[in-house]
């Protein structure tokens, strides 16, 4: 399983880390990515989601559903 946002595609980049020196080192930036379950087609399913994407409302999360039947 691979640290990208199933729905933006977002995964993390790399670049130089800069010290007092001006020495430059590579590092990498991580997206912040949650699994989440989510309401897709009609059905749940658990997804990789990243946060910004979580924030705006681009996946639906699934009604809560009570063993009796009754919907939350």
């Amino acid at each position: 399983m691979g640290k990208v946002c199933e729905i933006c595609g977002k995964k993390g980049s790399t670049g130089n880390k800069v010290s007092h020196s001006n020495k430059k080192t590579r590092r990498t930036w991580k997206p912040n990515i949650q699994t989440m379950l989510a309401d897709i087609k009609g059905e749940r399913k658990r997804i990789n989601i990243c946060t910004s994407c979580m924030k705006t409302g681009k996946v639906k999360r699934p009604a809560i559903q009570q063993p009796s039947g009754e919907i939350h």
